[in-house]
């Protein structure tokens, strides 16, 4: 339950500092909807230092944008000599052996350090997430009837979750753990490790099967839950499952919040640049057994309202081989950690209330951090995803504006230009509308996350990959198309990846959308 949690108009709260503020439909970050509290209009108020971040990644492959170029305009040269010319060319470097010897020097040397520095391609061969059975459903009437059961929460706290439930986009056919099925809830470390592992072997035992990839086979393994962390870890959980090999290379990351589905592709698409012939799995998800919160601080009652179950296991592969059957190529990630700022740090943070318990607190100022770092992130990627065209209108409104000190209105990239499809962390209602105005996004663009928020509910970190099961379900997925999924998480991070289909996309068999799809869109939430 790393970030901020979301429900659709304003409801009054009481928030971590102490202030009076308003909780609003917003996901990861969502708090805040009076005028003053709403997401910043971020592509308003471009930071140049962020401009030049972005370029610097660009100019950091310029060796293998000169190269590819040379190399493509003297093959068709070559291509277009005749006999004679060949026969010609050969007779007068016969007479100059050592231009021959310099030219030859540089070609090798240039082909040695393009090949040198060249990132290893990284391909997603596939995914699966994980679709807990029917019986863990927790429709909105059972939710509230349960929670009025264990004797917990007082009237207001009642009425504020039936409030949150309502506005909050969720569904009726969304998931809560065996644990808090039962009265009074069972939150032990029995029951967290339960879940934990029906949801990262269920994940794992459809990902092994559609791929046809034994355990053994598994090089590098990266797991990323934020608020369950036992001894031995979930990594090691899931070695013990499989019998992985003695030289696995495996990590556990916590406390990383929604975005670290991200962060956990970006450690294994490192590790599989130094790692030839090698395959990596990444494991998302969130454990909601030993984080539910039982008390009546508002500010920390809407991760019970809002987080669901849900996990996610990815395949990553740099083997050459595996392009031929891999769905995806990974183009970019860009990723933005706001945690040197105090407001920003403890924005979203887990703590005990005035009665000794635990839950995950909510700033008054949270959805100002996240448009700032959402506004960092997105200029940072934009110089590596836009066509020149955006770019040059973009770089031209911006320079105008900091060298004449002109009051012009910053161009607005259209990222739509871009990507074709578009993950976005499905945390809750009102950030999906926010990026969607700000971004100026159509419907048919966040159709995947409103849809993934009706179904699932907040997943956490495993969220961007139910949406793109739904795109992928839904058939829209062809060779050549590009998608961004972007997640926001506590500390405060923004984290982006850019993905292109390397053909077009069929869903996976036993798909979490398999069963349900022809019910979607919901209409009344698309509209």
């Amino acid at each position: 339950m790393p970030t901020a949690m979301d429900q659709g108009r304003a409801t009054p709260l009481t928030t971590a500092n102490g202030g009076s503020g308003v909780v609003g439909g917003g996901g990861s970050v969502g708090v805040q909807i009076q005028q003053s509290r709403r997401l910043p209009d971020f592509l308003q108020s471009v930071n140049l230092k962020y401009v030049k971040l972005g370029y610097h990644y660009l100019i950091s492959n310029l060796l293998t944008l000169c190269f590819v170029p040379l190399i493509i305009v003297t093959l068709i040269e070559t291509s277009q000599m005749e006999l004679d010319d060949i026969r010609q060319l050969w007779l007068h470097l016969q007479y100059n052996l050592v231009s021959v010897v310099i030219c030859s020097a540089f070609l090798v040397f240039g082909l040695t350090v393009y090949i040198m520095t060249r990132p290893k391609p990284v391909y997603l061969v596939d995914y699966s997430c994980y679709k807990p059975p029917d019986h863990l459903k927790a429709p909105s009437h059972s939710f509230m009837e349960h929670s009025r059961l264990t004797g917990d929460f007082d009237d207001s706290s009642l009425e504020f979750q039936r409030k949150i439930l309502e506005r909050s986009g969720l569904g009726d056919d969304t998931y809560v753990p065996e644990a808090m099925h039962a009265i009074p809830p069972e939150p032990t470390m029995v029951a967290a490790r339960d879940e934990a592992e029906k949801v990262m072997f269920g994940a794992l035992d459809k990902l092994f099967s559609n791929c046809s990839v034994k355990p053994k086979d598994i090089g590098i393994l990266v797991v990323n839950c934020s608020l369950f962390n036992p001894t031995p870890s979930l990594s090691a959980m899931i070695v013990n499952k499989y019998k992985l090999r003695g030289n696995i290379r495996s990590f556990n990351l916590g406390g990383m919040g929604c975005s670290a589905g991200v962060i956990a592709v970006d450690l294994a698409k490192d590790l599989l640049q130094v790692h030839r012939n090698t395959n990596a799995v990444v494991v998302s998800t969130e454990n909601i057994t030993q984080n539910w919160y039982f008390g009546n601080k508002k500010s920390m009652l809407i991760p019970n309202c809002l987080f669901r179950v849900g996990g996610a296991a990815v395949l990553l592969s740099n083997k050459s081989v595996d392009r031929r059957r891999a769905k995806y190529k990974l183009v970019h990630v860009v990723r933005t950690h706001r945690g040197a700022d105090d407001k920003a740090f403890r924005c979203v943070y887990q703590e005990q209330d005035d009665k000794g318990k635990t839950g995950v607190s909510l700033s008054k100022d949270l959805m100002a951090i996240a448009g700032g770092a959402l506004k960092t992130n997105i200029t940072t990627l934009g110089p590596l995803v836009l066509p020149i065209s955006e770019q040059l209108l973009f770089f031209a409104t911006l320079l105008v504006k900091k060298l004449f000190n002109a009051d012009v209105k910053p161009y607005i990239p259209d990222f739509k230009l871009a990507f074709d499809h578009f993950c976005i962390h499905a945390g809750g209602r009102a950030v999906i509308d926010e990026l969607e105005r700000n971004l100026q996004l159509l419907p048919i663009h966040v159709e995947a996350s409103r849809m993934t928020l009706h179904r699932f509910g907040n997943t956490s970190s495993s969220s961007i990959w139910y949406e793109l099961a739904y795109i992928e379900a839904k058939g829209r997925m062809r060779k050549g198309n590009r998608v961004w999924q972007i997640a926001f998480g506590s500390g405060f991070k923004c984290n982006s990846a850019v993905w292109q289909a390397l053909r077009n996309v069929r869903p996976s068999h036993n798909g979490p959308w398999e069963d349900s799809i022809h019910n979607y869109p919901v209409k009344t939430l698309a509209e």
